[in-house]
């Protein structure tokens, strides 16, 4: 399985402190730059790839062969998502809202984000699987959960 060779701790510490913080400066109805997610969903969205990660939430592998070895050398590089990068698992419309708040929806991704953290401290040699890029390991998740989290975050307006 390829991997990056060390976590990173920028990385770490970008999700694990930085993140939060960021996305508590958003309005829960905040429209996005590009894409139908209101602030609100895209918290929610992130839940769930969270929950993904941690293999709390199992999807079903919608790449395989020279698509899912695409999608790898692409987790496993430095390019950030293209603006619109469509989900396979999603469809045109935004998923309707599954919290009463946004504090609700960020109170439930710090949640998950403990439970991923502590999950591969208990488990470190886990493997989840991601519907996009397959079989990921702990170093992996990172790099994705990052990936994924920055996009987001530029979406809104939080990031440059």
């Amino acid at each position: 399985m390829n991997k990056p060779a060390v976590i990173s701790q920028e990385k770490l510490n970008f999700i694990q402190h930085d993140v939060i913080p960021l996305l508590e400066q958003l309005d829960g109805h905040a429209t996005g730059h590009w894409g139908v997610m209101n602030g609100q969903q895209m918290v929610e969205h992130l839940v769930d790839s969270v929950r993904n990660a941690s293999g709390k939430l199992k999807l079903p592998l919608a790449n395989q062969g020279e698509e899912l070895e695409k999608a790898r050398a692409f987790l496993l590089s430095e390019k950030p998502f293209r603006e619109n990068t469509k989900n396979p698992l999603l469809g045109p419309a935004a998923l309707p809202l599954r919290r009463p708040g946004m504090e609700s929806a960020l109170q439930k991704l710090r949640i998950e984000l403990d439970y991923f953290f502590a999950v591969f401290e208990e488990q470190p040699q886990l493997v989840t699987l991601n519907p996009v890029f397959g079989e990921l390991d702990y170093s992996m998740n990172v790099q994705l959960l990052h990936k994924h989290m920055k996009h987001h975050l530029r979406q809104f307006g939080l990031l440059p």
